[in-house]
């Protein structure tokens, strides 16, 4: 039966035509876009989870930013403190060249002057983005962070991760007066000292080398090595200055014993004769006296040149020193150009000490860095896969769309065409 009023039809083509336009404008919008999912209506858990995870990875981006800062940072601290050891080396050459004779400790120290200067203008020059951490003058804001990481927990919860740098043992300068860094710090060197114990009488009764053959012999160890074995015989006296064999006083018996000293090729051992007349030997690097003994025709009494006959106690204190900073060589002995020798020495092992571990945050700094830019590339990845739209599919269905729209409005243009017909039966 046919129907003027209800063309059921032309509903059923009208409806077909509707869902397909919808269809394709889903479809269309997709092309447009390159995205399946572009509103919460389109999947609200993916839209959810997508969105989640893009604002996390513009967050992550900062992370990068950050990184970035930081192995900038690391990278002057680590330059500084390389170009700081080279310094150290050279200034180590000059103070060992003023331990020889003849040298002019004034022009020297001019030199190490100039390189102590040098060392100041390359910590304050050794900053980025107005961060220096090798000279921090009075600031105690030691310990520094880089941003590492950005990560959620099993309860949804954000979470930074931090790298942590300690600076208080890696910078160079500080304010030198409440503040310390290694070239501005006092650097405590270790004194070891040997009292024998026994009150030389030379002062009282001179004691005399009358024969060719006496000889006072005792053996002496420096920092574990084997002992070497020092000799005081009539030479010796001859070469320390004495008028004849005779050690009338303790400046005497000091000047033997020191020329003794040079004789066997030992080194940094000074020689004092006390209050109590006892000789005190000391050194900053360990060393051993054994007992002495007396030969000769003279049949010496080593008691009596205040010698022990058996091993000496060696014992260890902390001697104060200076720093790198205050190092002035211009009236300094032989023996306290050596103990600065000794600071910079432990200074370079510091500043070594600290450019290895600086070393080793930059080491993390760019693994951690290479992680997050792979890791930001899984994340985009992995939101690509929940909204992207698979165009070759949407141009396919974008195609078959096409072809039932024109088949639709066909099909609804052939059933309204209907009434028409009717229409004819009334001529």
């Amino acid at each position: 039966m046919s129907s003027i009023v209800t063309n059921t039809s032309a509903m059923v083509a009208l409806a077909n035509l509707r869902s397909t336009n919808n269809n394709l404008e889903t479809t269309s919008n997709r092309i447009s876009t390159g995205l399946r999912v572009n509103s919460a209506s389109d999947n609200a858990a993916y839209w959810s989870i997508a969105t989640t995870m893009k604002s996390d990875n513009q967050a992550m981006g900062a992370v990068k930013d950050s990184l970035a800062i930081g192995a900038s940072t690391l990278n002057a601290a680590y330059t500084g403190l390389n170009a700081s050891k080279d310094v150290l080396n050279e200034i180590k050459a000059k103070l060992t060249t003023a331990t020889g004779d003849g040298v002019d400790k004034a022009k020297v120290q001019a030199d190490i002057t100039a390189l102590k200067d040098q060392l100041k203008t390359i910590a304050g020059s050794a900053s980025f983005s107005g961060q220096n951490w090798l000279s921090t003058g009075s600031s105690t804001a030691f310990a520094k962070e880089i941003v590492s990481s950005l990560s959620r927990d099993g309860d949804n919860k954000l979470s930074v991760g931090k790298i942590d740098v300690d600076i208080e043992d890696i910078r160079l300068y500080g304010d030198g007066t409440a503040q310390f860094g290694i070239l501005d710090k006092t650097i405590d060197l270790t004194k070891y000292t040997s009292t024998s114990g026994v009150a030389a009488t030379v002062e009282t009764a001179p004691i005399d080398f009358a024969n060719a053959d006496d000889k006072i012999s005792f053996s002496v160890s420096q920092n574990g090595a084997p002992g070497r074995t020092v000799e005081i015989t009539q030479s010796t006296l001859t070469k320390a200055g004495l008028s004849d064999t005779n050690i009338r006083s303790n400046a005497d018996l000091k000047a033997v014993i020191t020329q003794a000293f040079k004789d066997a090729g030992i080194k940094g051992i000074e020689v004092e004769v006390d209050g109590s007349d006892n000789l005190v030997f000391s050194s900053t690097e360990d060393f051993a006296i054994g007992g002495a003994t007396a030969t000769g025709t003279s049949a010496l009494n080593v008691a009596d040149l205040g010698f022990a006959a058996t091993d000496v106690t060696t014992s260890s204190a902390s001697a104060g020193a200076t720093s790198v900073a205050d190092i002035d060589i211009s009236t300094a002995s032989v023996t306290d150009i050596k103990n600065y020798i000794k600071v910079v020495d432990e200074a370079l092992s510091q500043v070594t000490t600290a450019a290895s571990s600086v070393g080793s945050v930059q080491t993390r700094v760019k693994m951690q860095s290479e992680f997050v830019n792979k890791l930001m590339d899984t994340i985009n990845e992995g939101v690509g896969s929940l909204i992207d739209a698979n165009m070759e599919e949407e141009s396919t269905r974008l195609k078959a769309l096409q072809t039932q729209q024109q088949l639709g409005v066909q099909s609804l243009s052939i059933a309204n065409s209907s009434s028409q017909n009717i229409l004819s039966l009334f001529r």
